[in-house]
């Protein structure tokens, strides 16, 4: 059996994860990880025989003959770490944001697809059974004609104040709740409903943070009369658990939506569905495909199995491209601007 060998860059949260879950993959083979943690790589070390591991990236890729390459570190380290690897010709899955320059995600969403390389972000949810129902619903027109929109998420990743000393602390190095949680909700509403051509009424509110917001707001425009807002709040203590909520009303009816399950209301019923006029409700169970490895969410392996049998030939790469990651780049930049030139 073909076996192809990946290393793994920032053993953080995100990298144990993937690490975990690639470890599943019958032709997956990890054999080098690198961090700027000793003490991380003395554990792995020491438990994982066979793995090599390094302090310096650059020296991981020239000495493990990588096939592909997993990045968890700060966003404001992708484009180097994603450019060298592209120069020594290796695919490359990078967790989002992608980048924190539009003009960086551009160039090298076009730097891999010239070289014809894999490329994806770790925007999960495109990977998540409800949503991929749902926009399988919304572009086959079971709710008719999208008119409005509303994307929203979740969480109490912050609950006290911040030093501000880390580097989700700083725009620059891709902190804040529009890099770290918006980014999700922006390239969802990307998946769903298509790229905005225009920002407005952007606002920010800081509650624990120093320097960048813990809430974000803002509407989104298209030339044909659709908009949506968008609203995340990484602070709210009545979530657990980070959470993604989705409202779409169309000519006939709408679809609420999140991770787990969605409700769907039809002013009519459409040939070739089961569902009947008004309400109707679709759980997770209903439309799920199972995986090998469960970890967080089925997602979570969809995503890195669809990057690993892209390496392979057993699927086409493009569902979740640094061409989808530049986009929600762009988008977070337009917030980002619109907020700054006019607040």
């Amino acid at each position: 059996m073909q076996k192809i060998k990946i290393g793994i860059i920032g053993m953080g949260r995100m990298g144990i994860t993937h690490f975990s879950i690639m470890n599943s993959h019958p032709q997956v083979e990890i054999v080098s990880v690198s961090d700027t943690s000793k003490m991380v790589l003395e554990v792995l070390s020491k438990y994982v025989k066979s793995l090599q591991v390094f302090t310096d990236y650059k020296e991981m890729i020239d000495k493990s003959s990588l096939d592909g390459l997993i990045i968890c570190t700060p966003p404001n380290l992708h484009y180097e770490i994603c450019k060298y690897a592209c120069g020594k010709g290796i695919h490359v899955f990078c967790e989002k944001p992608f980048t924190t320059n539009p003009k960086q995600a551009k160039e090298l969403a076009e730097m891999f697809a010239d070289k014809r390389l894999v490329n994806q972000v770790g925007y999960v949810n495109r990977f998540n059974d409800i949503f991929m129902t749902a926009r399988k619903y919304i572009q086959n027109g079971l709710i008719g004609d999208v008119i409005r929109f509303n994307s929203e998420m979740f969480s109490c990743t912050i609950s006290k104040p911040e030093s501000g000393d880390g580097w989700r602390s700083k725009r620059e190095n891709g902190g804040g709740a529009t890099y770290e949680m918006a980014s999700h909700a922006l390239d969802l509403v990307d998946y769903l409903i298509g790229t905005p051509d225009k920002v407005a009424g952007t606002s920010m509110n800081q509650v624990y943070s120093k320097h960048v917001e813990d809430i974000v707001s803002t509407t989104l425009f298209y030339k044909d009369g659709r908009s949506g807002t968008v609203y995340v709040n990484w602070c709210d203590s009545s979530y657990r658990k980070p959470s993604n909520k989705l409202v779409v009303f169309g000519t006939n009816g709408k679809l609420l939506a999140d991770q787990h399950g969605m409700k769907l209301f039809l002013n009519e019923e459409r040939q070739g569905y089961d569902y009947r006029k008004g309400w109707n409700t679709i759980y997770i169970t209903d439309v799920f495909t199972p995986v090998p490895f469960y970890v967080r969410g089925n997602e979570f392996t969809r995503q890195l199995y669809y990057f690993a049998d892209s390496i392979l030939g057993k699927q086409d790469g493009s569902l979740c491209s640094f061409g989808a990651g530049s986009d929600a780049q762009t988008i977070m930049h337009k917030i980002f601007d619109d907020f700054d030139n006019n607040k």
